[in-house]
């Protein structure tokens, strides 16, 4: 992996020689990584915490890094000689990746010494920020088709890295492949596709066209139908080939549709299909696709059986940032805790103070969930007595439950700088995040005018946060991040 310790916003380094000319940079510092509401973020699916792991394990100022920030005249060499020989050593708590998690969420918490706490923010940022985007993204996008979706977007991506590690939040958020190969080995994910209209146009016919793909790829034949006329060329030359394949003793694939009115498009191939005695070839479609569009089409009684999209999930393009925030939420003193919070006049800008645990509440009898808590660390959640959950800004909307079931959605992701816990595989962790979506109703899930899911916080955070609000005394004026 890249050594990827310079991937951090200057001031972040501007702050930490700041801190060792203080000495306060052994401190022992908590931060929280969250994200606030949007109101085109219903839920959101947490990925990018592997690329957290491997970032902070390999976290080293190599002699080229320290070299140039020499060049940049802005730091002492004492600092620079402390910098050559710093390592991440500190604590990292964090919900696994395919959880569904919500606004204000502490998904992510580091405990770490000051300097170390605050240098590896922009990247922790970087890697959460992106691949939960996309995981989320590719979470509606599989829900609005039902299943089926491969992710085609690498193109697209705005770089490299983002079409890699997009197609790795894609698979966390349900896809069933990608089309991006690099992805495929390094994640040991599906890859699929077919053809371009550059291999029709480029033979003198479709047909022979269609001919010489099917001799490459027997067993594995979808045809791209649409480079001249869908349903008087595309489909009829595609029948054509898929009896000849039969006769020889192959089974067609199918055929995808890249353009034009998909939904009758599809309606008229599968009835073409159908009638050749083609009724298992799919149908395939592409084109700029997102969950709205897909949801259209189905509506219209599309025959359409997989689904390719690209630029739509691989950006996010109605949602291009989370708008996922780092802030300082503690500071220990001779093993004290000292809470901090962010003040604001922005109500939703006001940060929850001091160190946390996040617990999810679930209905004893049916399994579902009911609210998430916040909660301050070292709190217990007793099942056998009653749980009384408030909205922390409209305190009078109180519910209280009883025969519940507590889960503590965050673990150890690295302690003491050495990660505790082994990678696991793309499958498994998008067979986690169906299994516990399906654990919510659909009125917290579903596209359009969702019911706002609890996120409470316990009392005892609560008085702390209140306190701490009205005394104005502590509070941490960082640079405001938007």
């Amino acid at each position: 992996m890249r050594n990827l310790t310079l991937l951090t916003d200057l001031y972040q380094l501007t702050m930490g020689q700041g801190y060792f000319n203080e000495n306060r940079h052994e401190e022992t510092a908590v931060f929280d990584v969250f994200f606030r509401p949007n109101a085109l973020i219903t839920y959101s699916v947490a990925a990018g915490m592997e690329q957290v792991a491997e970032y902070l394990e390999g976290l080293s100022f190599g002699e080229e890094d320290i070299a140039y920030l020499r060049s940049l005249g802005c730091f002492s060499e004492d600092y620079l000689a402390y910098l050559s020989r710093l390592r991440f050593t500190g604590d990292v708590t964090a919900v696994r990746e395919g959880e569904v998690v919500f606004p204000y969420e502490p998904i992510l918490t580091v405990k770490a010494p000051m300097i170390q706490a605050q240098l590896v923010e922009t990247a922790i940022l970087t890697f959460v920020n992106h691949q939960t985007l996309i995981a989320t993204k590719a979470a509606k996008i599989v829900d609005a088709a039902g299943g089926g979706v491969m992710e085609f977007g690498l193109r697209r991506a705005q770089s490299a890295d983002a079409g890699i590690y997009g197609a790795r939040a894609a698979m966390i958020g349900g896809c069933v492949g990608t089309s991006n190969v690099y992805a495929g080995k390094l994640f040991h994910v599906p890859v699929s596709g077919t053809m371009a209209h550059s291999w029709v146009m480029n033979f003198p016919s479709e047909l022979e066209a269609f001919r010489a793909y099917a001799r490459s790829f027997p067993d594995g034949c979808l045809l791209l139908v649409d480079t001249y006329d869908t349903l008087r060329s595309g489909v009829p030359h595609a029948i054509e080939v898929f009896r000849e394949l039969r006769a020889a003793g192959h089974e067609p694939k199918g055929i995808r549709l890249d353009s034009g009115d998909l939904a009758y498009l599809s309606k008229a191939a599968r009835k073409m299909l159908d009638e050749a005695g083609f009724p298992d070839a799919i149908i395939c479609a592409s084109g700029d696709l997102d969950e709205n569009s897909i949801v259209s089409l189905k509506e219209q009684g599309a025959k359409i059986d997989s689904w390719g999209v690209g630029t739509k999930l691989i950006t996010s393009a109605d949602l291009p940032a989370l708008g996922g925030v780092y802030k300082l939420a503690a500071v220990f003193e001779k093993g004290r805790e000292i809470p901090k919070i962010k003040l604001s006049d922005t109500t939703e800008k006001i940060t929850n103070p001091g160190v946390k645990e996040l617990y999810r509440i679930y209905d004893g009898s049916t399994g579902m969930a009911i609210a998430d808590y916040i909660a301050r660390a070292g709190e217990q959640i007793r099942e056998d007595e009653p749980l009384e959950l408030f909205h922390p800004v409209e305190t009078w909307k109180r519910q209280t439950v009883t025969g519940f079931r507590v889960r503590n959605l965050r673990a150890p992701l690295i302690e003491k700088g050495k990660r505790v816990s082994a990678p696991k595989p793309l499958a498994e962790l998008s067979a986690y995040f169906r299994a516990e979506k399906a654990r919510f109703w659909e009125e917290y899930t579903r596209r359009d005018m969702p019911h706002i899911y609890k996120v409470d916080l316990s009392p005892a955070l609560y008085r702390l946060k209140s306190d701490m609000v009205r005394s104005g005394k502590t509070n941490f004026n960082g640079e405001e991040d938007a």
